[in-house]
């Protein structure tokens, strides 16, 4: 049997058309094997192993305080947390909050345009009061 060509310009009515629907059926398989195997797996993740766990007469574990944050603006105006505080309260009321935990950590913040010489007497006056955790903090530079 042989096939005869029409003539040029002409189509035959039985040639190929490509066919303009998209077959979802492979993708709805493949997702709903996916389900199937995360809802199998998700709950095996969470379980942990069951234990019988001993009692135990050890003290609990105290969560530490907060620290205190000593801030120094541009004007010289002090600050302990968001609390102003005047220069010649300063000394004493550090000296209060190292005597109820010497252990507290006390960042130290000053603004860029403070002198040298503001900032470490600020140090000088958390030193004396007490204090031995101290840190100066200062803001990341951008990347660039």
């Amino acid at each position: 049997m042989a096939w005869s060509l029409p003539p040029s310009g002409e189509a035959p009515e039985d040639s190929y058309q490509p066919l303009a629907e998209i077959n979802v059926t492979p993708m709805v398989d493949v997702m709903l094997v996916l389900l199937i195997i995360f809802m199998v797996t998700a709950p095996l993740l969470t379980v942990g192993v069951p234990l019988d766990l001993p009692k135990t007469t050890a003290a609990e574990l105290v969560q530490p305080k907060e620290p205190i944050v000593l801030s120094l603006n541009r004007d010289g105006d002090t600050f302990i947390g968001n609390d102003p505080v005047a220069a010649t309260d300063l000394r004493d009321r550090l000296a209060q909050l190292a005597a109820e935990d010497p252990e507290r950590i006390v960042y130290v913040r000053g603004d860029r345009t403070i002198s040298y010489a503001q900032l470490m007497d600020a140090l000088g006056l958390v030193n004396t009061a007490g204090f031995t955790k101290v840190s100066l903090l200062a803001e990341g530079a951008k990347p660039k």
